[in-house]
């Protein structure tokens, strides 16, 4: 999907800015990237690739609804690759029917593997997650990376869900006010 970043940029930004045509066209686009991909993915694992059509939906439908978080100054195909990785994971930690013994995290490490940028997004991940406090850091793992949910993360933390809701809004606007730090320096 590389290759075509500009053309797909291009098309993201005319969709954000209300061109319909421009967002039909990106997401075709980038609709057959996602299906190869997810295809070729669930192949290694040792799955039928028959549920790739189902996450390439998935990861457009994503992509549509969370729009308005992508940052218009960075690249498009890492923003989509993300949501691809999450759609993938999510999947298999659902199916948990796998002929291979390893567990859904091993699962990201190898996804992670195939995608230079996404180890770098990790380990930048990392050294803004250090900056907040830890209890903050377990609330945010536990829902946004784990995926569980609320009350699952207030019965693993001890904490309410109230307090979990609160902390983990916080602790993802901290995230965001140090990225954007960042991306002034």
């Amino acid at each position: 999907m590389r290759t075509n970043e500009p053309e797909l940029r291009a098309l993201m930004l005319a969709a954000l800015d209300g061109d319909a045509a421009s967002h039909k066209a990106l997401l075709e686009r980038v609709g057959s990237h996602l299906r190869a991909y997810f295809k070729g993915q669930l192949l290694r694992v040792g799955r039928s690739s028959a549920d790739a059509e189902d996450l390439m939906q998935e990861t457009l439908l994503a992509m549509h609804i969370h729009r308005n978080t992508y940052d218009r100054s960075q690249l498009l195909t890492p923003w989509v690759q993300a949501i691809a990785r999450y759609k993938l994971v999510d999947y298999l930690r659902r199916t948990k029917t796998s002929v291979l013994s390893e567990s859904v995290e091993e699962w990201g490490d190898v996804l992670a593997a195939d995608d230079p940028i996404s180890v770098d997004s990790t380990l930048d991940l990392e050294k803004l997650m250090a900056q907040i406090s830890p209890k903050v850091q377990q609330a945010i793992r536990y829902m946004k990376l784990d995926g569980l949910s609320v009350s699952e993360t207030a019965a693993r933390t001890g904490m309410s869900p109230s307090a979990v809701k609160v902390s983990v809004h916080r602790g993802l606007k901290a995230l965001s006010q140090l990225i954007n730090q960042r991306s002034r320096s």
